[in-house]
């Protein structure tokens, strides 16, 4: 019993460097933004607020 709660505890230590080490590899959730070369539109909904699409 005491070597398989060793080995549990030695898999739940691997699976959190893990994922602390595929975390700092991924820029830390950084996601870089990709501009959109024209507004898309889903339906009825603009890309942008209905605000900034009115010019007066």
């Amino acid at each position: 019993m005491a070597v398989a709660l060793i080995l549990l505890a030695l898999a739940l230590l691997a699976a959190m460097v893990g994922t602390v080490v595929l975390v700092i590899r991924d820029g830390r959730g950084q996601i870089p933004l990709e501009p959109s070369v024209q507004p898309w539109t889903a339906g009825t909904l603009p890309s942008r607020p209905y605000s900034t699409l009115r010019r007066i």
